[in-house]
């Protein structure tokens, strides 16, 4: 029997939703091994001096647990 166990993580980048998803996995599987997925929970943006700052992906990473 296989067991799965997810985690909910913040990331962010200066330069795309995109890149921002790339950080999360990407640094989130230099702690955690076996990463199996990754699903896109909410996408928001800040905002300074009226243009966007930060582009942010709230994610949830599922990992087999051995």
């Amino acid at each position: 029997m296989t067991i799965m166990k997810s985690s909910q993580i913040l990331s962010d980048s200066s330069k795309s939703f995109e890149h921002a998803m790339t950080n999360a996995v990407d640094r989130f599987s230099k702690t955690v091994k076996h990463v199996r997925s990754a699903s896109v929970n909410h996408l928001s943006v800040t905002v300074k001096d009226g243009k966007i700052d930060k582009y942010r992906v709230n994610m949830q990473i599922t990992f087999e647990v051995k």
